[in-house]
C-alpha cells in the first residue's frame, strides 16, 4: 500500500526534543547589509556552507525591511546543518520570530529542534522555548507544550508562566497525567495534582475550593499557590451558582425518538454513576418536546424547579432559538441551527457534526504540509454539506482543491476513486464515507498510483467503533478522526485512561454499537449542562469529555477537538507516538 500520512511536522518532530539545558555565551547581533536579491543569486553559485549564510543574509535584510513572509520562505530553506554555530543561534531567532509572527508553528519548531546546542544567551534560549511551546500547543501537542513551559518555569522561575502552563495541563487527558508523573520533579507533581483536582471537582465549584485550600497547603512554595491561574481564581464568582436540577427536552416520539433514546440512555446511565460514585446529586426532569411549543415546554421546566435546559433534539426548535435574542433559561441545545451565527443569549449548541470534522481534517492536512487534496463524497445533501465545510476551511487555509467528485455509495468506488485522483494527482484526499465503501477505496488508490505516496484522511464515518483487523486492514495507513470513546487505545493509551470511565464500561457492554456515539453524546450532554455557568462566565472554559475536548465559541457552539489515529494492521493506532520526544529535564 502506497498510502502515506507523513508530513513535514513529523519529520521535524522526529528530529526535536528538550534535552539538557546547558546555556552558551550570547550570540552577537550584527546589523545585514546587502542587496538580498543578489545574495540569493550569489547563493546559487556558492559552495553549501557559504550559500546558507548568503540566505541567512538575505532573509534577515528582508526580515528588517518588511518583507516577512518572503524572508520566512527563504529562512525554512536553509540548511542549517551548513551554517557555522554562531549563525545557527542567529537563523533559529529569526526563523522562530517569523514562524511565530507569520502563523507558522512548524517553522518555530524547526528552528527550536536542536536548541540545546545553539550559542544563544540565557535569554535567548528562553524565548525560543517558550516560542516553541506555543507553537506545540497551536499545533495540538498539549504534553510537549506542558513539558516546554515546566522546563522553562523551572529554569526561570517565572510566574507569568502559570496561565499558559494551566491552559495547556487543563487539556491533557488522564492518561498523559499519569505518564508525566513518573519521574516528576516535586514543581511538576504538584502541578499535575492540581490540574487531577480540578478535573475531579466535575463543575462541582465548593467542592473544587475545599480541596485547593489543602492543596495549598501542601505546596505553600508552588508558584500556582503564590498566584492561582486566572481561569481557577475566575471560578470563584461561581460559588453558589453550581447546577443542581436540569430539565431535558426530547422527544418521546416522531422521527427522532430513536436517536433521543440513544441519548436518554447516556445521560441516565452516567447520571445514575455520578450519584453512585459518591457526586453531589443532580435532579434530572425529562420533558417531551414531540409538540414542539418552546415557551411552554420552558415554563414547565422552570415550575419544576430547573435551573438549566439540555434539548431541543430538531434541528429547526434549534434554529427558531439561536434567532431570539435570548431563551429563558441557559440552554444546551443538542443540534446545530442552520444559520451562520446563534443570536441568543444563553443558548450552546452541541452535537456530532461531521462538518466540524471535516473543518478539522483541512488544518491537520494542511499542518502536515499538503497543498493540493482532492475530494471524494458521497452524492447526497449529507455529502455536499461536509464536502462544502472541508473545501471552504481548506481554500482558507491557501490550499487547492485538486477533484470533487461525488460518488454513488450503492456503486462500487473504483470509478470514482479513479476520477477523484484524476490527471492533477493531488497530494492528500479527503474521504467521507462509511465502513464498506471506505474499505474499497485504498486498495483502487494503490492500483491506479502505485508510484505515488497519497495521504488518505477521513472522518470518524469510515470506522464501526471495534477492532476488525480483518476487515479493515484495507484501511492501512489512512488517518481518521474520531471521539476518545471510539479509539481508546489511539486516543489516550488504553480504556483506564478514558474520561467517565464507569460509564463507559456499562454503555459500551450495553449498548448497541450503533448508537454508542450517540450515548456518549447524552454523557457529554449532561457534564456540559452541569458547567454551563462556568462556560458562560470563563471564555476558553473546556471539557475533556467522550466525544472530545469541547470547548464554545463565542456565539456559544461547542467545539469538538478530536484525536487522531492512523490504521496499521487493520486496527486504529495513535497517529503520531509523542512518546519518542519526552523531555526527561522537565521532570
Amino acid at each position: 500500500m502506497k498510502i502515506s500520512s507523513r508530513g513535514p511536522l513529523a519529520a521535524a518532530f522526529v528530529a526535536m526534543w528538550l534535552a539538557g539545558c546547558a546555556f552558551q555565551p550570547g550570540i552577537t547581533e550584527r546589523q545585514p547589509v546587502g542587496d538580498p536579491d543578489q545574495l540569493l543569486a550569489q547563493a546559487e553559485q556558492q559552495a553549501p556552507e557559504q550559500a546558507a549564510q548568503s540566505r541567512l543574509q538575505a532573509a534577515d535584510i528582508l526580515a528588517r525591511q518588511g518583507s516577512r513572509p518572503q524572508a520566512l520562505d527563504i529562512a525554512k530553506g536553509i540548511d542549517d546543518s551548513r551554517l557555522p554555530p554562531e549563525d545557527r543561534g542567529r537563523w533559529a531567532m529569526l526563523l522562530s520570530d517569523l514562524g511565530e509572527t507569520e502563523g507558522d508553528p512548524s517553522a518555530v519548531i524547526q528552528a527550536a529542534q536542536q536548541l540545546d546546542g545553539l550559542q544563544l544567551s540565557r535569554d535567548q534560549a528562553a524565548l525560543l522555548r517558550e516560542r516553541q511551546a506555543r507553537a506545540l500547543g497551536q499545533i495540538g501537542e498539549t504534553r510537549a507544550a506542558a513539558q516546554a513551559l515546566l522546563r522553562l518555569q523551572a529554569d526561570t522561575g517565572r510566574i507569568d508562566l502559570n496561565d499558559p502552563i494551566w491552559e495547556q495541563l487543563s487539556r491533557l487527558t488522564p492518561g498523559a497525567i499519569d505518564e508525566l508523573r513518573d519521574g516528576a520533579s516535586d514543581p511538576t507533581r504538584a502541578w499535575l495534582d492540581l490540574a487531577e483536582l480540578v478535573r475531579a471537582s466535575g463543575g462541582d465549584i465548593e467542592r473544587l475550593f475545599a480541596r485547593l485550600d489543602d492543596w495549598r497547603g501542601r505546596y505553600p512554595d508552588h508558584p500556582a499557590a503564590r498566584q492561582l491561574p486566572a481561569d481557577i481564581l475566575a471560578l470563584r464568582d461561581l460559588r453558589g451558582q453550581d447546577v443542581r436540577h436540569i430539565a431535558v427536552f426530547l422527544p418521546e416520539s416522531g422521527p427522532l425518538a430513536g436517536v433521543a433514546d440513544a441519548l436518554e440512555e447516556g445521560l441516565r446511565a452516567h447520571h445514575m454513576n455520578e450519584v453512585n460514585g459518591g457526586g453531589r446529586g443532580i435532579q434530572l426532569t425529562f420533558i417531551d418536546s414531540s409538540g414542539g411549543n418552546f415557551d411552554a415546554l420552558y415554563q414547565e421546566a422552570r415550575q419544576r424547579g430547573a435551573q438549566v435546559v439540555i434539548g431541543p433534539l430538531d434541528k429547526d426548535a434549534v434554529t427558531a432559538l439561536e434567532r431570539r435574542d435570548r431563551v429563558p433559561m441557559p440552554t444546551l441545545a443538542l443540534n446545530y441551527g442552520e444559520d451562520e451565527r446563534n443570536s441568543a443569549e444563553g443558548l450552546f449548541q452541541y452535537g456530532l457534526s461531521a462538518e466540524d470534522e471535516a473543518r478539522s481534517v483541512a488544518a491537520r492536512g494542511r499542518q502536515d504540509g499538503h497543498r493540493s487534496a482532492s475530494l471524494l463524497v458521497p452524492d447526497n445533501a449529507w455529502g455536499r454539506r461536509v464536502g462544502e465545510a472541508f473545501a471552504d476551511a481548506w481554500r482558507d487555509r491557501d490550499g487547492r482543491i485538486a477533484n470533487a467528485v461525488r460518488y454513488n455509495p450503492g456503486r462500487p468506488a473504483t470509478e470514482s476513486t479513479r476520477r477523484a485522483l484524476g490527471s492533477s494527482r493531488p497530494d492528500m484526499l479527503f474521504l467521507l464515507a462509511l465502513p464498506d465503501y471506505a474499505r474499497q477505496v485504498p486498495p483502487t488508490i494503490d492500483y491506479y498510483a502505485y508510484k505515488q505516496e497519497l495521504s488518505v484522511y477521513a472522518t470518524s464515518h469510515l470506522y464501526e467503533g471495534r477492532p476488525q483487523p480483518r476487515l479493515d486492514k484495507d484501511l492501512n495507513g489512512v488517518m481518521f478522526l474520531d471521539i476518545p470513546w471510539q479509539i481508546p487505545d489511539a486516543a489516550v493509551g488504553g480504556e483506564e485512561a478514558l474520561p467517565f470511565l464507569d460509564s463507559y464500561r456499562q454503555l459500551r457492554e450495553e449498548s448497541d454499537p450503533n448508537m454508542f456515539r450517540l450515548m456518549a453524546m447524552g454523557v457529554d450532554a449532561y457534564e456540559l449542562a452541569r458547567r454551563l455557568p462556568q462556560f458562560q462566565a470563563i471564555p476558553g472554559s473546556e471539557l475533556f469529555g467522550a466525544t472530545g475536548t469541547l470547548s464554545a465559541d463565542q456565539d456559544g457552539r461547542i467545539h469538538r477537538e478530536l484525536p487522531w489515529a492512523r490504521f496499521e494492521d487493520g486496527v486504529p493506532q495513535p497517529a503520531l507516538d509523542m512518546s519518542h520526544f519526552t523531555d526527561d529535564a522537565s521532570r
